[in-house]
């Protein structure tokens, strides 16, 4: 079976749910490594009586995925957003009022869905930061010569990795406390599988 063929059926499941396709605002990338880029396929992919040509990044809840998995438009959207939201902010307001500001319109958009972004490389990571090393500053009022450290440890402000991390463990809590959504399956212990004999060590205290 086909990509389009695959297409056809998820169409056909849409609209037995009473679900109505958009093929207008339908995009796909088709992913592969930066040296299989040139033998992807370019013909565009007909969805619903619409020709869909391969775009290389797509959005996906609020996820923009590159098609050699890249993430780097995420992270330059990311950016884009959190950069705006500091032109926004009133220098004049007291810094108390400020920190919050930065951390209601700016920390909230470089934490959404950051949990995708684990193995990042390092120049993606550094541009992350590089939005905390302007907020820091402008809380503080800091000159450009300045230097930031004191202010990012003052603040108690956890660098990007550190922030993806978090998230992450928070994450594995809320799955193995079953306070997860659903669609979060349980982590499965080998002694719960059907056909497996329990260990002799299963009936003692030992850990």
């Amino acid at each position: 079976m086909n990509i389009a063929d695959c297409v056809e059926a998820a169409t056909s499941w849409m609209r037995s749910n009473r679900l109505q396709p958009n093929p207008d605002k339908t995009e796909f990338p088709l992913c592969a490594t930066v040296q299989r880029q040139h033998q992807l396929p370019t013909s565009p992919l007909l969805i619903d009586g619409c020709s869909i040509t391969p775009v290389q990044s797509a959005r996906d809840l609020g996820i923009y995925v590159d098609c050699d998995l890249s993430m780097r438009t995420h992270v330059q959207r990311t950016m884009s957003r959190c950069f705006a939201a500091l032109r926004q902010i009133r220098r004049s307001v007291p810094s108390a009022t400020l920190q919050m500001l930065v951390v209601a319109l700016v920390h909230s958009r470089l934490d959404c869905e950051n949990g995708v972004l684990v193995g990042l490389p390092a120049y993606l990571m550094r541009q992350l930061q590089s939005v905390l090393n302007v907020a820091a500053p402008l809380i503080y009022r800091l000159r450009t010569r300045d230097h930031i450290t004191d202010a990012l440890i003052s603040l108690h402000w956890l660098q990007v990795p550190e922030r993806i991390q978090y998230k992450l463990a928070i994450l594995a809590y809320r799955v193995l406390h079953g306070d997860a959504p659903l669609y979060f399956s349980p982590p499965i212990c080998i002694d719960d599988l059907p056909g497996r004999r329990p260990l002799r060590s299963t009936n003692t205290n030992r850990k």
